[in-house]
This record gives C-alpha cells, structure tokens and sequence, in this order.
C-alpha cells in the first residue's frame, strides 16, 4: 500500500493488540519516523508486528522545535504519531503537533481505530445519541465539583476518564452534585479483566471505596432528567435564605439536599439568584 508524505494521526489498541488494523500496519511499515508518547509502550508494539522502526519522543512537555522537526520531516515523507494506546489527541499529546502541521500546508491524515471513549459508551447502556467527552476530573475535590456543577445542566451522557485511586472519590463528588444519576464504570476495556458496571453514583462509590479497581477507566454518566419539576417558590426562598449566610455551592448542596433535587439544579438556580 502506497502512502504520500505527510503526518499520519494512527490509533492503537487501548488493550488488546489484535485490534491493530491492517491499514494502521501497514502505515506503520510505511512510516520513516513515528512519533510516540512513551517508546518502551510502542516499541512492544511494533516488536508484536514484527516492525523495527525509526521512533522519536512527542508528549505534552516536547516543544516548538521538536515539533517544526517533525512537521520538516513529514513534507517528504511519511510521519506517524501514535500514542500509547488509543486515539492520539483524545486526551493524549497531538493537538499543537497537528495544529502546526495544519498551519504549514503539510497535510495530516487519520488511520482511525480504538477510542476507550466510544468503546466504553457502545456497551455502557446509557444513552449515546448525545455525549460530551471531558478528559479527567479534577484532582482536588473542591474544583472537581465546580466542574461537574459546570456540566450539570448540560442534556448529554458525560464521558471522563478516570484513575483507580482516585474513583471512588469522584463518585463520592458525583452522587453529591447529581444524587441518583445512573452511573456506569467501564475498566480494562478489550482485555481479560474487563468489566462494566452500572448503579447510582452512590453504590458505585461504596464498592469502589471497599476494593480499590485497577486498569484504565472510563467513567460515564447518565443525561439529566428532562423533567425537572419542584415548587420554585419554595425553593427560591430557602435558596435566598441560604445564600445570605454561605456560598451558592455550599448552600446549593443543602437545599438539594433539603428537597430531594439535584445539586446542579439548585446550583444553577442559586447563580441566577445572585445575579439578580
């Protein structure tokens, strides 16, 4: 297979390395350079295809002239970036790379394939017609949920990343903020141990606090209720009452609390309170 010269964004298997396709093989084999993010991770892949291949280091800390290099090199011949397992770019290094390509005149091709994104949403069984993918949560609780009170009102299935040690503590912040949402845990997707598992925020949060999971992480959760209804009446009054005396985060957390609603509701509520 003929390639032309250029940059090639080339997915990777995200665990099970028979899902290379034959197109990203055969790119590979192509390639004069390819660019990774960790080269003991590819080097075990191209040493499973049977590839020994020019490889050079591109994460997120390689800087202007290590990208200018490889932009040179992929205006007459074939680059490749890979990243060490996945989709480059989806929460992976790639985007100035593919930017300053782009901005060169230097044409950047995709071989697509394995996304633990889409894999996890394909047999989560929440709903998929509307997603929003949006990389890790925060480390530090107090800006994770500002995050997650920013998404709430958003009408999508909200994708994360996540890591084991800290799961259970994004659940813990997730059953806080959206109460009762359904919740799906999507771990080693494609290998041996994989496992979805489905509940509420809550639960999760207690089975993941009990026995700490390993492997990579997919977090995902459900949409919002599309009938969110209440007395606004009361609601507003004991949301101008709490205000008066804590924050809008922290006094939106009581009120939900106090009237069985979701703290993204009452949260988005109390902004508009303040506001006025």
């Amino acid at each position: 297979m003929m390639f032309e010269s250029g940059l090639y964004v080339v997915a990777t298997p995200i665990g099970n390395l028979a899902d290379m396709s034959q197109r990203a093989i055969d790119l590979l084999e192509a390639a004069e350079i390819v660019a990774v993010e960790d080269s003991r991770v590819t080097g075990k892949l191209l040493h499973h295809l049977g590839l020994k291949k020019k490889m050079r280091r591109y994460n997120d800390h390689s800087g202007e002239a290590e990208r200018e290099s490889l932009v040179a090199a992929a205006r007459g011949a074939v680059v490749a970036l890979v990243s060490d397992a996945g989709t480059p770019l989806i929460s992976d290094p790639g985007y100035k790379l593919v930017r300053s390509a782009r901005a060169a005149g230097v044409p950047v091709y995709t071989i697509p394939g394995a996304s633990a994104v889409t894999a996890a949403l394909s047999i989560c069984g929440l709903p998929t017609d509307r997603f929003l993918f949006a990389g890790f949560l925060p480390n530090k609780a107090k800006a994770r949920v500002e995050t997650l009170e920013e998404l709430g009102q958003v009408k999508a299935t909200l994708v994360f990343y996540e890591a084991g040690p800290r799961l259970a503590a994004s659940l813990s912040a997730i059953a806080e903020t959206y109460g009762d949402r359904e919740v799906a845990v999507a771990r080693e997707l494609t290998k041996k141990f994989e496992e979805v598992v489905t509940g509420t925020a809550s639960e999760l949060a207690a089975r993941y606090a009990a026995q700490e999971p390993k492997g990579e992480i997919v977090l995902i959760i459900g949409p919002p209720a599309d009938d969110v209804a209440y007395d606004t009446g009361d609601v507003d009054a004991a949301l101008r009452e709490a205000l008066d005396m804590m924050s809008a985060a922290k006094a939106a957390g009581v009120i939900a609390k106090r009237f069985g609603l979701e703290r993204s509701d009452v949260y988005a509520r109390a902004t508009q309170l303040k506001s006025q």
